[in-house]
């Protein structure tokens, strides 16, 4: 789903993360979006504005005391063009003069102005971010309606290891995307969608698992709430953020994904099983840990529940989607589940192409329906891919309406 035409504001403050905003323009303008940036001094101490200009094809914002339109006031002509106001990333001090009101440069001059949405990622050091101040700042905005995006975990420039960090460009560009995207075709369903590997433990430290990071399942999710769905993710174990507007369940084994599914089955209408759930697990849990060198010769291994299968004998008027990873005869493979399992859609991934599979940005799939219909996409994103997958699914929900 592009953002073809769509007018973004894109403030830069003096974060370290300054040099993340570029990727973001860069991200932003590839799906079609006209940006033009405004930046703090601070800001240009970390990225030079030619930078930014290059990249947008627009001035770089800066000096709030210049008619930067014209002969037209600046603050307030940049913020009338504007359909949505991002701030990333956001410092503690741009924070407190958002909250504050102030209006002692040209990015809260801007805000003040503004009357588009306005989204803040935060980007500091983790002591910093937890300090009361600036989590009263923070609550002031989200209660006046500013989007919040929360930053994430990891190494922070001050060598510490915490929670800090900008938030990832994906969540950035998504919560975008769920503001101004005005596609609302999936308004009124509920999606449940799962996502990532599960872990069979066989001993407290040790587990078998696979390679999947979620980030198809997770790129679903994000566009089914973004086209107006109410959204349930059962996720396994991930280092994703949440997707803006899904309810996340997470868990970690085949077992615990089986029972939240269909806890969670009445409600759903449209049901995507993108998770690569085990198909075995360990008979026998140890009790300590195995040690090296231990007499372990062979594991013992019984099979986990088949979530898909017990899906597709519940079914009903439900929409049910699977996915087939394969490294050989996909397409066969493929089919042969989509009748087994009683599915509307499966989507055949040739987990050994280069650039699709496993934690990816990218995927190249076929999707096969019920009436034998074929639908080979080429290498795109994996958000791409999710809204192609979900014209699929709004297809079939009006057919059946």
């Amino acid at each position: 789903m592009t953002l073809s035409r769509k007018r973004i504001l894109l403030g830069v403050t003096g974060s370290i993360a300054a040099y993340k905003a570029v990727e973001l323009l860069r991200l932003l303008t590839k799906a079609g979006a006209e940006v033009q940036v405004v930046m703090t001094e601070a800001a240009t101490r970390f990225v030079a504005p030619l930078t930014f200009e290059t990249l947008s094809r627009q001035e770089v914002l800066l000096d709030m005391w210049s008619l930067a339109y014209s002969h037209r006031i600046g603050h307030l002509e940049a913020s009338q063009r504007a359909q949505l106001f991002v701030v990333a990333p956001a410092t503690a001090r741009t924070i407190a003069r958002l909250a504050l009101g102030l209006a002692d440069d040209f990015l809260s001059c801007i805000y003040l102005a503004s009357r588009c949405p306005v989204v803040v990622a935060p980007a500091m050091d983790c002591d910093m971010l937890e300090h009361q101040a600036v989590r009263e700042n923070l609550a002031r905005l989200r209660d006046r309606g500013v989007h919040i995006v929360e930053p994430d975990t990891g190494p922070l420039a001050s060598g510490m290891v915490g929670r800090g960090r900008l938030a990832a460009l994906s969540e950035i560009v998504g919560r975008i995307r769920l503001i101004l995207t005005p596609r609302q075709d999936l308004e009124g369903q509920t999606v449940l969608v799962t996502a990532g590997p599960t872990r069979e433990p066989l001993d407290p430290v040790r587990f078998l698992s696979n390679r999947s990071s979620g980030k198809m399942g997770y790129a679903i999710a994000e566009a089914a709430a973004a086209r107006g769905a109410r959204v349930i993710l059962v996720s396994g174990p991930t280092a994703l953020a949440p997707p803006p507007g899904a309810d996340v369940i997470r868990v970690e084994t085949a077992e615990e994904m089986y029972r939240a599914v269909l806890a969670e089955l009445e409600s759903a209408g449209v049901v995507i099983k993108a998770a690569a759930v085990a198909d075995y697990r360990p008979t026998h849990k140890a009790d300590n840990k195995i040690k090296k060198g231990g007499a372990l010769s062979e594991v013992a291994l019984e099979p986990t529940p088949d979530i898909l299968a017990e899906l597709g004998k519940r079914k009903g008027p439900r929409i049910l989607v699977g996915f087939a990873a394969e490294t050989d005869d996909v397409l066969a493979n493929a089919r042969a589940k989509l009748q087994r399992k009683n599915l509307d859609l499966v989507v055949a991934n040739d987990v050994g192409r280069v650039g699709a599979g496993f934690d990816v940005d990218t995927n190249a799939v076929t999707i096969l329906d019920a009436t034998g219909g074929t639908e080979e996409l080429p290498l795109l994103s994996k958000r791409e891919v999710a809204d192609r997958i979900l014209d699929r699914v709004t297809a079939l929900l009006r057919r059946a309406a």
